[in-house]
């Protein structure tokens, strides 16, 4: 029977490496390092929460998302993302020129003479079958005044708007078209190479 002699620097070596064996300042490390991209939304989102553009409101939005990581971990979400800059500037160019306009005819509506509003429900197929893209269309679609994401069908990937007016925004037909125009915008930004494909959609445009 023969063995094997390990030095102390070895064992040492050995029991870092074996799993469950992290210490506390490793993990914490670790985690802070995985962050980042929390960081970065909360980012986004406090600068559009408070209407600013600074480095004091960027800083102070990246260190909430992380300490919002840290402390609240959510289970990993298994899909990778491809980042491509020119779809990425449109998908935000259009959503901040959505977000003005849509503003805009709430404010407006709200003051002006005439019937109520109508509002309706639509609901509307999604393509895309990862969690990720299909809670960040949500996401973005509740952020535009006017609309609302009351639910959200995982099994049939749909999901149901409020409308608040249904008529002056073209119709259920309507809604589904922009809902899911924007939808593929978002899949063009960050969906992988084979997402894209499977799902019969062009590379970079």
């Amino acid at each position: 029977m023969t063995g094997t002699n390990m030095t102390g620097t070895d064992q040492a070596a050995a029991a870092q490496a074996a799993p469950g064996t992290e210490g506390p300042r490793r993990r914490w490390a670790r985690r802070l390092r995985r962050t980042w991209p929390t960081s970065a939304v909360g980012a986004v989102l406090w600068v559009l929460l408070w209407g600013d553009l600074s480095w004091a409101n960027l800083l102070s939005g990246a260190v909430l998302g992380a300490l919002v990581a840290v402390a609240l971990p959510l289970p990993p979400v298994g899909t990778s993302a491809t980042v491509r800059p020119g779809p990425l500037a449109r998908l935000a160019g259009r959503f901040v020129a959505d977000l003005v306009v849509a503003s805009f005819q709430v404010a407006w509506r709200a003051v002006a003479p005439g019937p109520t509003p109508r509002g309706g429900l639509v609901t509307v197929p999604l393509r895309a079958t990862s969690e990720l893209f299909v809670a960040t269309t949500a996401g973005l679609s509740s952020m535009v005044p006017g609309t609302v994401v009351v639910d959200l069908d995982r099994d049939r990937g749909t999901l149901r708007l409020h409308v608040l007016d249904l008529e002056r925004s073209g119709g259920p037909d309507a809604v589904r078209q922009e809902t899911q125009a924007l939808e593929e915008r978002l899949l063009l930004a960050f969906a992988p190479g084979d997402e894209l494909a499977r799902l019969a959609l062009g590379g970079e445009r």
